[in-house]
């Protein structure tokens, strides 16, 4: 593995050196050198190892104590085959030995409220921010620590595409929302280290700040596109090639194109103020 300084320079375009104490650099490091990992080897992650990771992942900080964040075992083979046929780009993940699915949990809360005989009165949207953050922030752990053992993780945003098929296949009662899903498996080759935006653009002290933003992201583009160029345009049918496509033109073509604006309403079905 490369020094902790040469992985922040090929990452973010930034050299970066720092005196970290030597028995946490092993694990920055595995931070710095993490890899997307799309394709795992025909081998079960035992149930013990798995559980301990869920563990680890929910021993990480919630919100006012709350604990808002659950990890949902998708074992059954129906209910994944319903839930990855919402997913037809992702073909790969039938091929996961473990599919996990993070939920923001205020239903608990909630059921507490009911059984105490108090009132709750945040019926509103910080309940929803609060659950999902700490989901995101049990997901995050769980990656960390499956890492750590060697696994490799995969997040999938677009469990959301379809929320109402992937709600009803998990059976999640009112107040209870996916997330994320999460392939995860002994990986069968080596990660692709994915560059990011420049640190300067996303770390700002004291103010927020968007100096030269444009040029900063064209030069990102630029050198992303030097080492790790696009295979494709995307919807070349709607908006042609440029000869000089990066980051920056994937992302406004992405969200040129709607997604999941139902979301919101699928929310509110499970009975969730956005107010």
């Amino acid at each position: 593995m490369s020094g902790m300084g040469d992985l922040i320079e090929r990452r973010f375009g930034e050299r970066v050196e720092a005196e970290v104490p030597s028995d946490g650099a092993p694990a920055v490091e595995r931070m710095l050198a993490r890899g997307v990992r799309r394709a795992f080897l025909d081998k079960p992650v035992d149930p013990a190892l798995l559980r301990t990771l869920c563990a680890a992942a929910l021993s990480s900080p919630t919100k006012s104590d709350m604990q808002q964040g659950d990890i949902l075992i998708l074992d059954d083979p129906a209910r994944r085959a319903t839930i990855f046929a919402t997913m037809p780009d992702h073909p790969w993940l039938a091929a996961a030995p473990v599919f996990l699915v993070f939920l923001g949990n205020n239903r608990r809360q909630r059921q507490i409220h009911a059984w105490r005989g108090k009132p709750f009165a945040n019926d509103h949207l910080d309940p929803f921010f609060n659950a999902a953050v700490d989901g995101a922030i049990v997901m995050a752990t769980f990656i960390a620590a499956a890492e750590a053992v060697g696994l490799g993780c995969c997040p999938i945003s677009q469990i959301r595409n379809e929320a109402r098929i992937v709600s009803d296949t998990l059976e999640l009662p009112e107040h209870v929302f996916p997330i994320a899903g999460l392939a995860v498996g002994w990986p069968s080759r080596e990660g692709e280290l994915s560059l990011r935006l420049p640190l300067d653009v996303r770390v700002h002290r004291d103010r927020f700040d968007e100096t030269d933003l444009a040029s900063k992201i064209d030069a990102y583009d630029r050198r992303r596109a030097a080492v790790q160029p696009y295979r494709r345009q995307r919807d070349e049918a709607r908006f042609g090639q440029v000869e000089h496509y990066g980051w920056s033109e994937d992302k406004a073509r992405q969200y040129a194109r709607a997604e999941r604006a139902g979301f919101g309403d699928y929310i509110r079905s499970q009975g969730i103020k956005l107010d």
